[in-house]
């Protein structure tokens, strides 16, 4: 009868070997297909699925509070712009829509002054851990270590502000300020490239120059105008599916699982960009910083 210290060493063997073999297989599939296996572990190290669900947990929370704050605060006008944006992205009608105007309608000065001042800046202040995950989000795709990277906070605030105005100004950038959807199209990628070509260069405090970041900047444009414009062939539909059915629960569970579709499409948008700023053939133009595997231990 065998013993168990010979089976526990086959076993090691055979996990050695198994091991030998996958780094082999991983050096000749980097050697036919770089960017496909550059960009596999870079979605590894990126870890996507936990990225992106913690991102749209984020944005999710962060929302409702701030539409409170924009009905409290804001002007009149801000406030209508504000309900005919949303409408505009999600293409709401019906139920959906009508669910938004309670929300965004003209409150009473006791809901003003219930919510005050400083409860106003407090929900701005907590609203800044979307700005922080999505610093971590530019950070992992770029391979910037935490240590000895600290940023401004100044930079989240900033980053939500400028969100929140490219918000409102949404339904008009749809529409191609009233011309139609065949301007509003391109308006809408030309915009999203700038916002996030700003976004990755603001919360990475210049770490990574301005040439660097635009290919990823473009992927992401690319891949949320897309799904900017399915949004509103599929949304309405469901949203006042679920109203009917489930009640304002119903339409949580479907806003959460569009934003966990956005904000997936835009980590994978971010990091490829990434990983194609520092292939080669890019990287000698662009100036992009070398990745983590060529970088020396200093």
């Amino acid at each position: 009868m065998p013993s168990s210290g010979g089976d526990a060493s086959r076993w090691r063997a055979r996990y050695s070997r198994l091991v030998s073999s996958a780094r082999a297989a991983h050096a000749r599939a980097e050697t036919r297909f770089p960017v496909i296996t550059h960009l596999a572990d870079r979605m590894v190290s990126v870890n996507i699925f936990d990225s992106a669900t913690r991102l749209a947990a984020q944005c999710f929370l962060t929302a409702v509070p701030l539409l409170f704050v924009v009905t409290a605060y804001a002007p009149a006008a801000v406030q209508r712009q504000m309900a005919s944006s949303l409408r505009s992205v999600f293409g709401l009608t019906g139920a959906a829509s009508e669910q938004l105007q309670q929300v965004l309608q003209p409150v009473s000065d006791d809901l003003r002054q219930a919510t005050g001042v400083v409860g106003g800046l407090m929900v701005l202040l907590s609203a800044t851990a979307v700005s922080r995950a999505v610093q971590r989000l530019c950070k992992r795709a770029w391979e910037i270590p935490r240590a000895g990277t600290r940023v401004a906070p100044w930079r989240w605030l900033a980053w939500l502000l400028l969100w929140l105005a490219a918000l409102v100004v949404q339904g008009p950038l749809h529409n191609g300020f009233g011309v139609g959807v065949w301007l509003g199209v391109p308006l809408l990628l030309v915009t999203q490239t700038l916002l996030w070509w700003w976004t990755q260069h603001l919360l990475l405090g210049g770490l990574v120059r301005w040439k660097p970041l635009l290919p990823g900047s473009v992927l992401t444009a690319l891949v949320l105008t897309a799904l900017s414009v399915t949004a509103r062939l599929y949304m309405p539909r469901a949203l006042n599916r679920t109203l009917a059915e489930y009640g304002s629960v119903g339409s949580v569970f479907v806003l959460l699982s569009w934003l966990i579709v956005v904000c997936v499409a835009a980590t994978v948008a971010l990091s490829a960009g990434a990983v194609a700023a520092q292939e080669p053939f890019l990287a000698g133009r662009l100036g992009s910083p070398a990745p983590l595997r060529e970088r020396g231990p200093g």
